[in-house]
């Protein structure tokens, strides 16, 4: 029986809430074609010539504002989403069938912990076959794809390469999509409802979708799947899309516009939730839950509450069991 690991991937953080991290950060993730497909030469004179040295101080300002003690909140949380999918693989899986140890790492596409420091984790280990999960609930090209492009080249040079799984996406998982009806309905326990719900995906420009990038609709497949457990009117929630970059045409309706809209037309209570986020971040905790919240107020609005990610809850890690388990060699 081949050894086998896990390696849970994610899209990454600073290592500090300072310009010089934001920095380093925005640079290698500003530089992935995944992410940025312009010409590279107009496109880095774009970066360093503007970006990079305007972007960063401002970033960084906003990671202060949600920085924890223990560091990076999406690297704190995966760190316990590891630590508690290793506990329960450790009680359900280490047996004849898969080995005496199936070992979990992390890692992230851009920053620390890097994916090259994960795998020769594994591989010190002994691992012989590997499950790559990206966190990304829904596919795109700028971020599952990017994960798989990290993993290949990191073997692109190595004598010896593991067999390796990749899971592409869960959007439609009835396990995920109980665990995010089951969170609205706890939160809506606790705060009461709202007179709307809003799914807020991150953006993507347009043109993805033209080519073929499946995010849009899977985001859109989400939220229909959700809004049909919670037995939802059309009028009591919407889908649309936060974090636009640049000048080009994203993904429709932006979140913030929205938001605005909602306001002035006199909706006085709102709750967001963030289905393609796998862990709270800066996306979550600082544009949605603060940015966003202050345009809704400032327009009209009264009551806007922003409903946590996933993170360690225990559905969630029971989904990223049922992913992996489904592809453990048996």
């Amino acid at each position: 029986m081949k050894k086998q690991g896990v390696l849970l991937c994610n899209l990454g953080t600073p290592d500090e809430p300072t310009p010089q991290a934001v920095r380093r950060y925005l640079s290698e993730f500003l530089h992935d074609k995944r992410v940025v497909s312009i010409s590279r030469w107009v496109w880095c004179l774009i970066l360093h010539g503007i970006i990079l040295r305007v972007r960063p101080t401002r970033v960084a300002k906003a990671y202060k504002k949600i920085w924890l003690k223990e560091g990076s909140p999406l690297l704190v949380i995966t760190q316990k989403q590891r630590q508690k999918l290793q506990n329960e693989i450790n009680e359900r899986f280490v047996d004849q069938r898969y080995g005496k140890h199936v070992p979990v790492e992390i890692a992230m596409a851009y920053g620390n912990p890097s994916i090259p420091d994960a795998l020769q984790a594994l591989k010190n280990q002994g691992c012989e076959r590997i499950i790559v999960l990206p966190l990304y609930p829904q596919y795109s090209s700028a971020t599952t794809a990017s994960i798989f492009d990290r993993v290949a080249k990191y073997y692109k040079d190595k004598f010896y390469v593991p067999e390796i799984t990749y899971v592409g996406d869960y959007h439609d998982h009835p396990h995920y999509i109980h665990s995010l009806v089951r969170s609205v309905q706890r939160f809506r326990e606790q705060n009461g409802s709202s007179e709307k719900l809003l799914f807020s995906f991150h953006g993507v420009p347009e043109r993805f979708s033209q080519k073929g990038d499946p995010y849009e609709a899977q985001c859109r497949k989400t939220a229909e799947l959700v809004v049909k457990e919670l037995e939802l009117k059309d009028n009591e929630y919407a889908v649309a899309f936060q974090s636009r970059f640049g000048k080009e045409e994203w993904v429709k309706p932006y979140t913030d516009e929205l938001l605005t809209t909602w306001a002035k037309e006199g909706v006085k209570s709102v709750q967001v939730i963030s289905p393609a986020f796998s862990a709270d971040c800066l996306e979550t905790l600082e544009e949605l839950a603060i940015e966003n919240r202050d345009t809704f107020i400032d327009n009209g609005g009264e009551d806007y509450h922003y409903i946590p990610a996933l993170n360690d809850d225990r559905g969630h890690i029971e989904l990223m069991l049922q992913l992996i388990e489904q592809r453990l060699l048996k």
